[in-house]
């Protein structure tokens, strides 16, 4: 199943923000302003990316379940996290060496998240340092680390996002090896040598639960554990303290075959059983993708590709309005399934 938009045989061209209608279409156009190996980068998952390609597809297999003549003529979207509204329960998901897709870099995609009125997580890998992040954002800052190999600059680098006004932590436990990215290695996908990365110092490392723990009691921020799909992992996190659960299974881009995100949801959250927020990412590309993740046990979504890949069509322009389409979306999804409040959306939304 491939979304007309990303089909090599389109009857049609998409040449400028103006042209571009909905998520898909930010991947053609990226296509055409980024270097060849940064989109690959971006677009491209592990081995046969089957599981970059089931995360979207098993979102196309869960039904709705619409009622009518409920009142939704007005909507209340927003969410509550660590302390924070947001306008929406949809984050941009951290990625890394932003300036290759874009000369901006973070501050644009940081501009963008805060026109949409959202919270922005920042990679370890970032091109830009947090105290030049805050000086542009509007809305919360997160951020995303990876235990690289020395854990002393793991916490070096909480305390500096601690200093820098950081509003929570996502340390990210499934990038511990490399992995198989066949497209990458076709177009020869490098970082340039002159790429300023200012919390970086090598590749993540394996840790123990016993080092994630002692992490988690060092910082005074909430800690949220990235990379989570079993059930018995999500149980082990809040065992050691984490703040939030994040469902991902790295985009695709790191174990082929792991299941769909939204397949894992369930399980999680029903073991996680609202005692901390879970958060998923991976293969959101509609507003019903959001609609169906709340409904199956999510309290918030982030987008990471789709938002790369709108840095690179069109910088902060290109973040803010695949935000924004996602949000309208989420709404018109909404009305149509007869729920006005993000607190009453639940198993009722899906088709059984």
């Amino acid at each position: 199943m491939t979304h007309p938009s990303t089909d090599i045989n389109a009857d049609y061209e998409i040449n400028d923000l103006s042209q571009v209608t909905n998520l898909f279409d930010f991947e053609v156009l990226a296509k055409k302003k980024m270097s060849k190996g940064a989109f690959a980068y971006v677009s491209t998952g592990a081995g046969d990316e089957i599981t970059h390609q089931n995360n979207h597809r098993a979102y196309d297999h869960i039904t709705l379940n619409p009622r009518v003549l409920n009142d939704a003529k007005k909507l209340d979207t927003k969410v509550t996290l660590f302390g924070d509204e947001l306008a929406y329960p949809i984050l941009v998901d951290p990625f890394a060496f932003q300036k290759t897709m874009h000369p901006d870099g973070e501050l644009a995609t940081v501009k963008g998240a805060g026109e949409a009125k959202t919270a922005c997580v920042i990679s370890s890998f970032t091109t830009t340092s947090l105290e030049d992040i805050q000086q542009v954002a509007t809305t919360p800052i997160w951020f995303q680390l990876y235990i690289q190999d020395d854990l002393e600059f793991a916490k070096k680098v909480l305390k500096q996002a601690e200093a820098a006004g950081c509003k929570a932590v996502c340390i990210t436990l499934d990038s511990v090896a490399a992995a198989v990215r066949n497209e990458e290695d076709k177009v020869g996908f490098e970082l340039s040598k002159d790429l300023n990365m200012p919390y970086k110092i090598g590749r993540p490392a394996p840790v123990s639960w016993q080092e994630v723990e002692m992490l988690i009691a060092y910082t005074s921020l909430p800690v949220l554990i990235k990379g989570i799909v079993n059930a018995e992992d999500a149980q082990r996190a809040l065992d050691i303290g984490a703040s939030g659960i994040i469902v991902s299974n790295h985009g695709g881009r790191k174990l082929d075959t792991a299941p769909p995100t939204i397949e894992a949801l369930q399980r999680v959250a029903e073991r996680v059983d609202h005692r901390v927020p879970v958060l998923i990412d991976g293969g959101i590309r509609r507003g019903t993708d959001v609609l169906k993740a709340l409904a199956l046990g999510a309290d918030a979504l982030l987008l990471g590709k789709p938002i790369a890949q709108a840095l690179g069509a069109a910088g902060s322009e290109g973040v803010a309005k695949a935000l924004k389409i996602l949000q309208h979306e989420f709404e018109m999804a909404m009305t149509l399934t007869g729920y006005n409040t993000i607190n009453s959306i639940d198993h009722s939304v899906i088709w059984k």
